[in-house]
């Protein structure tokens, strides 16, 4: 089993930051890629960001490039979301979620889920 814990959510304004952090419990977590998705409301849970087992590889979800970036620090157990330039859109539940081998864009393919923290972006 491995528990994930998110934090870091809050109100910002457009064009504000925010950083994330997915904190880890159980099983060796550096063994297991890490997601980030996010949820808002009346709409499907979609694929913002994920990492490597070692961070060695990162993807995307296009709408997010350039503004987002995943990190992760094995020794602390943590995978962190950085987000620049937020933008309305943003605003929803973000969770971290974990699965063995490479990483996937795809919901169904994580084991492990984050309760979810929430992300409002005002304009």
């Amino acid at each position: 089993q491995v528990q994930l814990v998110e934090s870091g959510g809050g109100l910002v304004q457009t064009g504000g930051s925010l950083r994330l952090s997915c904190a880890a419990s159980g099983r060796t977590f550096s063994n297991y890629a890490v997601g980030w998705f996010r949820q808002a409301p009346g709409k499907e849970r979609e694929f913002v960001t994920a990492i490597s087992w070692n961070g060695g590889g990162t993807y995307y979800a296009d709408s997010v490039k350039g503004r987002f970036t995943i990190s992760r620090d094995n020794a602390k157990i943590t995978v962190n979301l950085q987000m620049n330039n937020l933008k309305a859109e943003d605003t929803a539940v973000y969770y971290c979620a974990a699965k063995r081998g490479m990483i996937a864009a795809c919901v169904s393919m994580y084991d492990y889920w984050g309760q979810g923290t929430q992300v409002t972006v005002s304009s």
